[in-house]
């Protein structure tokens, strides 16, 4: 197939502010009460004046600003028209040619073994309100369409990239890198089960000719796919199916009007909509309800002081000032600034980040799944646990110990368990690692004395009967390295 794969992604993110971007009602995800959290501003009723939610403007640059934006001195509000039923107003309070901010750029990793990267483009990141709800029940005798308008008003920002990406893998990367960086700066929840990040995909093909000549086919957009596997699912089909359509008519950009689809998940196919308006349509104007928007230095800076350490960056850093693996880094870091905060903590104070990695990507992230949790709910503070740690490095206790004792403090976790309950624990539980070497030397003579075919098949060259010695003597012994006792038996063996 001689040809090269056209995606620009368009990404809607909800922000997260209490109230909607022009009036008071709440944004709160509510679809069991709908049509509730709305008033005359949010319905268009005659006679209401939108005003600006400063909170959603400042939420806006914050996420410029992480995505490399520039933002301009001068913004300006426009009416966007169109007719949908979800629609109250008959047009949507978006921006047009002076948006909140353009020309950025989004960084991801295109080859795990390499590590190549890849900038992706970013063209701008407007500011915009949000439609509300249509649905569609075709279940019974009769075709039943609700609208939901709780959504209507709702603060969204719309992330628009470059045509730089050349695979549907690629697509879902940078999608997955702008969602853990837009829950890193804490602009949006990102959910995408209640509709806080949707995605619109542009696609066509570049087919390239024996003649060195390459073709564009036409532009399709597949609209509102809300979730990473759909995105990467529709833009796989429709990309054969461009390639397919291409090979039978020989159409190209210039001859056929760009399309909308939607995507069937149920079937896995694209399905034709209505072809696409171009920005004429749309008889884009200043709203004239609404002041622009000036943006000092001053409030660029205070907004950029805000932004934390980008999850990319601190994905490099901790692979380089902890020694953790790719794997690791990645998997502590893609659970959140929570759990990568925990992780932190844990490592700096036990002194051992490989060690702290294994405990929080097994232990920690196992317990969070189990009880259904979040790393701020969890019993258990990262000190604590660094403590306990500690004692196995000090070679107080085993593994095995430790992973005892973490069970005793997640068990009595209503006591808020601190770093004294460790060493209680430990005596309580006869956990502490034997010193006496005199006493182990002892026990394992006398184990070994009554154990003479073990020792005889051990010294046939049967290697696993010392297994069954190991056990004795730690139940003659609590508190015994099972690595010390092998190598005293071993020795009085040979």
């Amino acid at each position: 197939m001689d040809y090269t794969l056209i995606i620009g992604l368009e990404v809607h993110v909800q922000l997260q502010t209490k109230t909607k971007l022009f009036c008071g009602c709440s944004t709160k995800f509510n679809p069991d009460h709908p049509n509730t959290q709305t008033c005359p501003v949010c319905l268009g009723l005659p006679g209401a004046l939108p005003v600006l939610n400063r909170e959603a403007f400042h939420l806006g640059m914050k996420t410029g600003l992480a995505i490399n934006c520039e933002i301009p001195a001068f913004t300006k509000w426009d009416r966007k028209q169109y007719y949908y039923p979800d629609l109250p107003k008959a047009y949507q309070i978006s921006q047009f040619d002076l948006p909140l901010s353009q020309n950025g750029w989004l960084e991801i990793e295109i080859d795990s073994e390499t590590r190549e990267k890849k900038k992706i483009g970013i063209i701008r990141a407007h500011l915009e309100e949000d439609a509300g709800k249509n649905s569609h029940d075709e279940s019974g005798r009769k075709q039943d369409s609700k609208v939901d308008l709780n959504r209507c008003g709702t603060p969204l920002i719309e992330i628009v990239s470059e045509p730089d990406l050349r695979s549907a893998q690629e697509a879902r990367t940078y999608l997955e890198e702008l969602k853990l960086l837009l829950t890193y700066i804490d602009v949006s929840d990102c959910n995408m089960q209640e509709g806080s990040l949707r995605c619109d995909a542009n696609v066509n093909l570049h087919v390239h000719q024996q003649n060195g000549e390459t073709i564009p086919t036409p532009i399709v957009e597949i609209k509102n796919l809300n979730s990473f596997r759909g995105v990467e699912q529709a833009i796989e089909f429709e990309a054969q199916r461009q390639w397919k359509e291409w090979q039978k008519t020989g159409l190209s950009l210039k001859d056929v009007p760009k399309e909308t689809r939607g995507w069937d998940a149920d079937r896995g196919v694209t399905l034709e909509q209505r072809g696409k308006e171009d920005a004429a349509d749309y008889r884009y104007f200043p709203d004239p309800d609404l002041a622009p928007v000036t943006v000092t230095d001053a409030e660029r800076e205070r907004v950029s002081n805000e932004l934390c350490e980008r999850p990319a960056e601190r994905r490099t850093r901790f692979e380089e000032t902890y020694q953790l693996s790719v794997y690791d880094a990645a998997v502590i870091i893609d659970q959140g600034p929570a759990v990568a905060d925990y992780f932190e903590t844990m490592a700096e104070t036990c002194g051992n980040g490989k060690q702290a990695a294994n405990w929080v990507t097994q232990d920690v992230l196992r317990e969070l799944k189990d009880r259904e949790i979040e790393i701020a709910d969890f019993p258990i503070q990262p000190k604590v646990l660094a403590a306990l740690l500690q004692k196995v490095n000090a070679a107080e206790i085993t593994i095995k110990s430790a992973r005892t004792v973490f069970m005793e403090l997640l068990s009595n976790s209503e006591d808020d368990p601190g770093i004294e309950r460790i060493q209680s624990l430990i005596e309580e539980k006869g956990l502490a690692l034997v010193s006496d070497t005199g006493e182990l030397d002892l026990i394992v003579q006398a184990v070994v004395d009554k154990n003479e075919k073990a020792v005889a098949d051990f010294q046939s060259g049967k290697q696993a009967a010392v297994g069954a010695l190991i056990g004795q003597v730690m139940r003659d012994i609590k508190g015994a390295d099972p690595k010390v006792v092998r190598e005293l038996l071993i020795k009085k063996m040979s």
